[in-house]
């Protein structure tokens, strides 16, 4: 059997990923090239790992830090003067703490609410009057299973995330109308470097918190990040309409099965 070649939905488009250098957001951009897309593959500075997925993709670096009001404006125009207005913007760039709520430093509340909400928001007001200009777009937010459901320890990252979903709503609506499609992923537990973070939390090894969330979830394991790039592909399409400020929950069935 020959091997499966991806439909080109995204040939001639220009897609922006954040985060896109590690997990999700990699496979996000090396999908989306597969469909055809020019990648912008962003990350908060020039690293190896950015000249890699630049190099896989076939795209161009995106340097910006989501926490930077100012950085993020300038890599926007940047990317529009020199590629061309964005038709896929794919918000992915995220930052996760965890610690009990009493515990937890303030400023590092507002870095998980000013890279991973905040940050959305900058991004999505960087693109949108280009999109404008040429009557159409596709906006997908990358929110969190916590961010419906929250978690323990996890608050200001599951708040930032909720936030997320409120904002994919209401611009879903207000854009639709202008041909500009606005719609989210919610990951449940997926195979990437975050999750040293939640072992750690929980004075597991990498190695027994995967298993302690598989053994939690219906689909019997974590999910990997290239069913994640799947989900956000179909929402990329440029015909796809019918979505419009929706979240798609893709986790094994985890949220489902929970009370």
């Amino acid at each position: 059997m020959s091997e499966y070649v991806l439909p080109r939905h995204q040939e001639g488009r220009i897609a922006v990923v954040t985060g896109a250098t590690q997990g999700i957001g990699r496979a996000i951009a090396l999908r989306l090239a597969a469909e055809g897309a020019r990648v912008g593959v962003n990350g908060r500075a020039d690293t190896e790992q950015m000249r890699e997925v630049v190099e896989l993709t076939g795209g161009f670096p995106v340097v910006a830090d989501m926490a930077d009001a100012a950085s993020v404006r300038s890599a926007f125009a940047t990317v529009e003067q020199e590629q061309g207005v964005v038709d896929v913007l794919v918000c992915n760039a995220a930052y996760m703490s965890m610690s009990p709520i009493l515990e937890h430093p303030l400023d590092d509340w507002w870095r998980n609410i000013d890279t991973n909400l905040t940050g959305t928001y900058r991004c999505v007001q960087s693109v949108l009057p280009g999109m404008r200009r040429t009557g159409r777009g596709n906006i997908i937010v990358i929110t969190s299973e916590w961010g419906v459901v929250g978690w323990p320890n996890a608050t200001a990252y599951a708040s930032s995330k909720a936030g997320l979903i409120a904002l994919t709503k209401s611009l879903g609506r207000e854009l639709a109308p202008e041909n500009i499609t606005v719609n989210a992923v919610a990951p449940g537990i997926i195979d990437t470097p975050q999750l040293q973070v939640d072992a750690d939390d929980a004075g597991l090894t990498l190695e027994e918190m995967h298993q302690q969330y598989g053994a939690e979830i219906p689909a019997g394991r974590i999910g990997r990040p290239e069913e994640i790039a799947g989900t956000v592909a179909l929402l990329a399409r440029p015909g796809l309409k019918a979505f419009v400020g929706q979240v798609l929950s893709a986790n094994g069935g985890s949220t489902r099965a929970r009370a």
